[in-house]
């Protein structure tokens, strides 16, 4: 699946072709290197007609990063307002977000973000509203319920236990994809969503009576 397919089915043809156009020179080149000229050509659109589409190149690259998340926003927010069990909430939350932070396509939108952020700041901001903050806020909602409804520990924050959960699923396995090991299968993404829910409900889970 190329990288602006999640929107191609919203979008005209020739702002799928521009967005699929400019994922494939990303991708080949980095962020830096691709200039709005070479992404007309190989659009095949004339410069008006990609200067209609988007502003520029941080137009662009937001566009892919946002039709990437918006792929998993209405998913994300059904299990947020779930009234499924804490654990299996938690588990199905950790399953999607593992499954879309390891897609090969994902990694590699990560891999240019930080290759240029030093250069492009506000294209790593944007990419971290985006994708890390959405999803840190989906989470922290689900959280506030639970303890809303006594199943999460009433001293705990929120997006604390958020932000451990997350730190808890994106550890060794994630690091090791980014740094170019083979995309896991299933079987991997699970086991760390199983340790990884565990290890939390033992930290802020509230026993049953």
């Amino acid at each position: 699946m190329s990288l602006s397919a999640s929107t191609a089915s919203e979008a005209s043809p020739k702002r799928a072709a521009i967005l699929d156009a400019a994922a494939r020179l990303f991708m080949a080149g980095g962020y830096a290197t691709v200039s709005m000229d070479a992404v007309a050509k190989e659009a095949g659109v004339s410069k008006a007609t990609l200067y209609a589409h988007f502003t520029g190149k941080e137009a662009l690259f937001g566009a892919i990063v946002g039709g990437r998340c918006a792929a998993i926003a209405a998913q994300a927010e059904d299990l947020a307002s779930s009234s499924a069990s804490t654990d299996r909430a938690l588990r199905e939350t950790g399953r999607l977000w593992m499954r879309f932070l390891l897609d090969p396509d994902s990694i590699a939108i990560h891999r240019i973000v930080i290759a240029e952020c030093a250069r492009f700041p506000d294209l790593a901001a944007a990419f971290y509203a985006a994708g890390p903050a959405t999803g840190r806020a989906w989470l922290t909602r689900r959280l506030v319920e639970d303890q809303r409804q006594d199943r999460l520990r009433a001293d705990a924050d929120p997006a604390v236990a958020a932000d451990h959960l997350m730190g808890l699923l994106r550890g060794e396995l994630y690091l090791r994809t980014m740094l170019g090991g083979p995309t896991p299968d299933e079987a991997a993404i699970n086991a760390v969503v199983e340790a990884a829910v565990e290890v939390f409900l033992r930290a802020y889970g509230v026993a049953a009576p």
